[in-house]
């Protein structure tokens, strides 16, 4: 599960599930949905991601800026993410299909990642990894 929250001129996400994996893997795909449906993402080719960070919510920052990054010079879309995070280091693959703007109805572009209400937590056994992203 994902959600969406307003933050002036960007996007909140949040991803939530029951391990930080899960939690990662739903914020990846809430920001996917800032840009167009996921369930549109044909899941044809594979991606790995490999990011290291002193903290947690470091992590998700760099893990989110990853999949932009390979977005931007792949010119992808990803609908599907797997990821395992162990300690400082966060292992992940996506899945997706070259960008085509009319079958993906692509809404806006995201530029980054940011900073501000970041926050990954394990609250009575749910974990919640969020951010705002950029637009």
């Amino acid at each position: 599960m994902y959600e969406h929250f307003n933050h002036q001129a960007d996007i909140g996400i949040k991803g939530i599930g029951s391990t930080i994996d899960d939690a990662f893997e739903q914020a990846a795909i809430g920001m996917m949905a800032v840009i167009c449906n996921p369930r549109t993402i044909l899941p044809e080719k594979e991606v790995k991601i490999f990011c290291t960070a002193p903290d947690e919510e470091f992590l998700l920052v760099d893990f989110l800026n990853a999949i932009i990054y390979e977005m931007a010079v792949r010119n992808m879309l990803f609908g599907k993410f797997e990821v395992t995070v162990k300690g400082d280091c966060l292992e992940a693959k996506a899945w997706g299909e070259k960008s085509d703007p009319q079958k993906h109805q692509t809404a806006v572009e995201v530029k980054g990642a940011t900073y501000t209400e970041l926050e990954v937590k394990q609250e009575s056994g749910e974990w919640t990894a969020q951010c705002v992203i950029d637009v």
